[in-house]
């Protein structure tokens, strides 16, 4: 029998940084603030999951030549019931045009790591990827 806590939800995340700080999505209906990307289908790599959400999303394109996988962060997957996880491939990239929120997004921010943390609710995902990039300098 198919147990979801045994099977990670597998994501494909932009970490797109723009003055030291990150974008984050907000779905419509949804109170919380994500990464930008999705859930990789079945058949594709993480970098075409992640071209694909970005069209779907923000209504752009990845750079050519900017993409650069950051890494692989596990945590708990925010939204779903205990004990399900989150397996999101992470990646650093440029935009082609200033990213727009698409129908199925109700808005897109920038935040530094304390603006982020001091959010009513957060995503653990995001908030492993704020710490990676803040340990690299790459973000306030």
């Amino acid at each position: 029998m198919f147990d979801e806590k045994l099977t990670p939800i597998r994501t494909a995340a932009l970490a797109h940084i723009r003055d030291r700080r990150m974008l984050q999505a907000r779905s419509a209906g949804k109170t919380a603030f994500y990464m930008a990307g999705g859930k990789i289908d079945p058949g594709e790599t993480p970098e075409q999951a992640l071209h694909r959400e970005i069209r779907e999303e923000l209504d752009t394109d990845i750079a050519p030549g900017t993409l650069y996988e950051l890494g692989v962060f596990e945590a708990p997957a925010f939204g779903h019931r205990h004990g399900v996880r989150l397996h999101m491939t992470c990646f650093l990239a440029e935009l082609v045009d200033e990213p727009r929120a698409t129908s199925e997004i109700a808005e897109i921010r920038y935040f530094t790591e304390a603006e982020y943390t001091a959010m009513p609710e957060t995503a653990p995902g995001s908030r492993l990827v704020f710490a990676r990039l803040k340990e690299l300098d790459l973000v306030d």
